[in-house]
């Protein structure tokens, strides 16, 4: 079977996630996934397109991610693992679709405005 890609993007994070027959390995900036991400909530994200189509030990996954946090990444990895799955087979679109996988997250940090401290925050006003 030939190398299948997909691209996530999440916030500043941006994943390219290549899939392949396998045994489940799941292997992101090589290293292991359970090293990159040592916490198991994140871990929990990264696996959950594979969990609800049900293929968690039939592919292998590389992954090359950079940019953003933590959290950023872990959901660029999910939703270009989802992208790469439904390249695969057609009929993993809808359950995937039905558990919001395939949706790209477009919040992203508003800019700081001159004149403010932050994006929304004024300084005190004093009228005297």
């Amino acid at each position: 079977m030939e190398i299948i890609n997909g691209l996530g993007r999440r916030k500043a994070a941006v994943a390219r996630v290549y899939l392949r027959q396998g045994t489940g390995n799941v292997v992101i900036n090589s290293k292991d996934y359970k090293d990159y991400f040592p916490v198991e909530h994140v871990q929990g994200k990264v696996l959950e397109p594979l969990t609800v189509v049900d293929v968690l030990s039939i592919y292998d996954i590389k992954v090359n991610v950079k940019g953003g946090g933590v959290k950023g990444q872990a959901e660029a990895v999910r939703l270009g693992i989802a992208r790469a799955l439904c390249k695969i087979n057609e009929e993993f679109r809808e359950p995937l679709k039905a558990a919001k996988l395939l949706s790209r997250d477009s919040r992203v940090v508003e800019r700081k405005k001159y004149g403010q401290p932050k994006a929304r925050k004024s300084f005190q006003f004093s009228k005297r």
